[in-house]
């Protein structure tokens, strides 16, 4: 996340961007952003729509998907596209950290981030990006389904 927003709170970044964009801030928006705050890991929309039902919101997935683009575009949100039929997000939480997919089940594990700065200023000097993120998927087999192709 940028130095600048780090001082800002989840709200005031929503706020910021909506303003900016000429967007209304609506109550179901705020109340999206609070229960994916709340939320631990991935998820995908599906969950979060069957979580915001059970918790007696009346939102539809319209309403979830367009929230989610705003969120993302906002860098609020982080959204992964990890080789399955559906978009898995999970909220930024400016710590680094990496994913390992099995390919066999889809069990997804978080890895620390590793230092990747150099590839950062390569990447930065050769096409003039300024660079925010970066984002590394290593697929394999997870232990259980390595142990079951063995077999």
């Amino acid at each position: 996340m940028d130095k600048d927003l780090e001082k800002l709170t989840p709200h005031d970044i929503l706020i910021k961007y909506l303003s900016e964009n000429k967007l209304r801030k609506t109550p179901e928006r705020f109340m999206i952003l609070d229960e994916v705050y709340k939320t631990e890991g991935h998820f995908d929309i599906e969950w979060l729509y069957q979580r915001l039902k059970s918790l007696n919101y009346n939102v539809s997935k319209a309403t979830i998907y367009n929230t989610m683009e705003v969120l993302t575009a906002c860098r609020l949100v982080i959204r992964h596209d990890f080789d399955t039929a559906r978009a898995t997000y999970e909220k930024n939480t400016g710590e680094g950290h990496n994913h390992l997919i099995c390919l066999m089940c889809g069990k997804v594990t978080e890895f620390k981030d590793v230092d990747l700065g150099e590839l950062d200023d390569i990447a930065a000097a050769e096409s003039g990006y300024e660079i925010f993120s970066h984002r590394i998927y290593i697929y394999g087999l997870c232990p259980k389904c390595a142990t079951k192709k063995i077999r």
